[in-house]
């Protein structure tokens, strides 16, 4: 059986996820045989473009028509379009995966999360780093107990791309389209990234404190005529955050992210201790793992590229690294792998809800300066 594949969105998140859908088949024999379908988006001349490029057979400017007429739908636009398309295509049966956050808000989400309940086809969540084989590696240590009973998640994501206060606005330095900044932008993959971590340890969020913080209250609009003041519009989302978190177990969290963090391109990572013993990941440096266990009186620096790594046996030779696109590889095997059995996928849509559930009281808590329950 060939699924087909629409996909709404061509640029950022389209290339990575298209890059993906044409590497399955060279890697993954056993991955389901796809066919790059549809091809979704506004500006008809570029998309004709986009699908030339991306290798799609057929382009739509409305998603309406392309939901109950392929086999998976990827929603991969803003986030302001990412609950109508995906509630849509769950309720006429067609499998979903959305990028992240699930929603620009908790009530979007919370309705994305029951749509897919209601519904007996797959709904995924595009967390790509659950998908880093060194993070895979890191979750079977933490589950054989070999950091012990864990009591500090510690996780930052750091960017640099709007410390220019020239820096062009666009949608993401927009609360009605985005929801939130770096919160929901990088905070929502750190949180998840815990959760997928330390989850079954440590339990959900009880509480936490959450403080936001713009820098840049305006930005220039790309594009203007040239003459004159420069038109600008208002930033209404948060440029970066940190949460003091409290787990069920009792366990704390400390997390962060900005996008004006000087110096910093990518950098993504996150510390887990033990009463036993620690790892730390760097997405900077996906291939490796720092782990101290046992009696050890330092950390370990493990190259995570033998071929009895998670995924690593369908690509190279050990020591020969994999990148930031290789998860998204390995999220679509996951995904369609599971919309071809029927089975089911996580992140699931229920894990998302979890995650914005914890945006939603990080947004809560600093507008009251206090700390607050997720109940």
């Amino acid at each position: 059986m060939t699924l087909n594949v629409g996909v709404l969105g061509y640029r950022f998140m389209g290339k990575a996820h298209a890059n993906a859908l044409a590497r399955l088949p060279m890697f993954f024999p056993d991955a389901p045989e796809v066919n790059r379908h549809t091809l979704v988006g506004r500006d008809e001349e570029a998309l004709a473009g986009a699908a030339d490029r991306l290798g799609f057979e057929h382009t739509a400017t409305d998603w309406e028509s392309v939901v109950d007429e392929v086999d998976a739908f990827y929603n991969l636009g803003p986030n302001h379009v990412h609950e109508e398309p995906s509630v849509d295509a769950l309720d006429a049966g067609t499998p979903v995966l959305c990028e992240k956050p699930l929603a620009p808000t908790l009530d979007g989400a919370e309705r994305m999360r029951d749509a897919a309940a209601a519904s007996d086809a797959v709904a995924g969540c595009a967390f790509n780093y659950r998908f880093v084989p060194a993070i895979r590696y890191a979750r079977n240590l933490v589950e054989a107990g070999e950091l012990g009973e864990i009591r500090h998640v510690r996780g930052r994501y750091l960017q640099d791309w709007l410390v220019d206060a020239d820096a062009p606005w666009s949608w993401r330095n927009d609360e009605e389209l985005a929801g939130s900044g770096a919160l929901g932008d990088l905070g929502a993959h750190t949180i998840d990234l815990a959760r997928f971590l330390v989850g079954d340890e440590v339990g959900e969020v009880d509480r936490l404190s959450g403080h936001c913080r713009t820098f840049v209250d305006e930005r220039p609009v790309e594009g203007g005529d040239g003459e004159g003041e420069t038109e600008t519009r208002e930033v209404t989302v948060d440029d970066a955050y940190t949460a003091q978190v409290e787990y069920d177990s009792g366990a704390m969290g400390s997390f962060e992210a900005s996008r004006t963090a000087t110096g910093h391109k990518n950098d993504h990572t996150v510390e887990i201790h033990g009463s036993e013993g620690s790892l730390k990941f760097s997405l900077e440096r996906l291939n490796e793992l720092e782990v101290l266990t046992g009696d050890a009186r330092g950390y370990e620096t493990v190259l995570v590229t033998d071929a009895d790594d998670p995924y690593v046996e369908h690509w190279w030779p050990p020591g020969h690294v994999l990148g930031w696109e290789h998860t998204f590889v390995h999220e679509n095997y996951e995904f369609l792998s599971a919309v071809e059995s029927g089975d089911e996928f996580h992140p699931s849509f229920d894990d998302a809800y979890e995650v914005q559930r914890v945006l939603d009281a990080v947004q809560r808590s600093d507008e009251k300066g206090e700390w607050v329950g997720l109940d």
